[in-house]
């Protein structure tokens, strides 16, 4: 099956949802908001418009898609207050996959627009939104009618999983174990995609128009080190224990590979480079725990386990792929043991993600 037909978080609003899981998510999206106010600040500068045109890319189905452009609709209107300019109308594109459940995020349009309301007054009725299902690795939108582009945790996802994984036996995706061929289809992958993204998208940004991207990354030059792939690896080993067991069988696990890639700051800068349309503002580098309710209020006793939440965020991730290749019938029983392997490992070591954002300005 192909992965444009499976690659979705899990939607509704239920507790394994990633409406309800995303927080994390959440917490990178504002950990960009000074590269946002910086990109919206230097575009308008020279370039007010009476329409601002913005693309959420990988926009997802949770509270994220809209909190997201919340934050950047803000910006907008904070930059304009202080350039003395009217604010202009703001048209904004939600991005993701067909698959993506659009039905949960325009059921909560309506919220969206009184918190607007509540943080801007006046104004916050020429924000418009629509949604544009597709691909982000083919062309989405006109020639030269986007102003800004935004992009979290999305471009880790790749087009489709890398060919020639025969041999990553054992692995459902780069590991330490991992033959030196897999990880160069890996890096091949992400190199073709994300050189047909930048192509894509300097088709349909103005001139002078910016992209924030954050990347799920890794800081190492090693593409299948600790601090990105170790996630993956220990949903491997719950995997495995079922198939040793006969619950699983083996085939299905040696063929099943994630379709992602978690670049570092010199790959991006490369292909950016490489493909000549843009110029690299600021490439900053941050990390945030699993957990994400480390150090926060915890909503309920089910959120003060650390295993239970990365878990829970990970099933929200990961599940559509698993179910479409192993089925529904054990996939309860998949978590319910990963749980217990992540609570141990994070009991004994530091985890955490890497992010990888990077602010770019089409060339004039």
């Amino acid at each position: 099956m192909e992965v444009v037909e499976v690659l979705c978080m899990k939607g509704g609003v239920g507790d394994a949802s990633y409406a309800q899981n995303s927080l994390l998510q959440k917490k990178v999206i504002s950990l960009t908001k000074p590269t946002i106010y910086e990109a919206i600040t230097n575009y308008y500068c020279n370039n007010f418009q009476a329409t601002l045109r913005i693309a959420a890319l990988g926009c997802s189905s949770g509270p994220n898609s809209l909190f997201a452009v919340l934050e950047i609709v803000t910006i907008v209107d904070k930059v304009c207050k202080k350039m003395g300019n009217q604010l202009p109308e703001i048209q904004v594109f939600l991005n993701d996959l067909p698959g993506n459940d659009f039905n949960t995020i325009f059921k909560s349009v309506s919220k969206f627009r009184k918190d607007l309301e509540k943080i801007m007054g006046v104004g916050a009725e020429s924000c418009f939104v629509t949604g544009v299902p597709g691909s982000f690795y083919g062309r989405l939108f006109p020639s030269k009618s986007i102003h800004l582009i935004h992009s979290s945790y999305s471009l880790q996802w790749l087009s489709q999983v890398p060919k020639g994984l025969e041999s990553n036996k054992g692995n459902i995706y780069m590991a330490s174990s991992s033959p030196p061929c897999v990880l160069k289809s890996y890096y091949e992958q992400f190199q073709s995609d994300f050189s047909m993204f930048l192509r894509c998208r300097s088709e349909e940004l103005v001139e002078r128009g910016s992209m924030v991207l954050t990347f799920l990354g890794r800081k190492s030059d090693d593409p299948s080190s600790k601090e990105c792939c170790y996630i993956w690896e220990l949903l491997a080993v719950a995997l495995s224990e079922m198939v040793r067991e006969g619950l699983i069988e083996e085939e299905k696990m040696d063929s099943f590979n994630i379709p992602q890639y978690t670049p570092s700051p010199y790959e991006i800068k490369c292909e950016a480079e490489k493909e000549g349309s843009f110029t690299i503002d600021r490439v900053e580098v941050s990390e945030v725990n699993w957990n994400a309710y480390d150090g926060e209020f915890c909503p309920s006793d089910a959120h003060k386990d650390g295993g239970h939440n990365v878990t829970m965020l990970m099933r929200a991730v990961a599940e559509p792929l698993l179910v479409s290749h192993i089925g529904d019938g054990i996939i309860d029983e998949v978590f319910s043991r990963y749980q217990k392997i992540v609570a141990d490992r994070m009991s004994r070591e530091k985890t955490e993600f890497v992010n990888v954002t990077v602010a770019m300005t089409k060339r004039g």
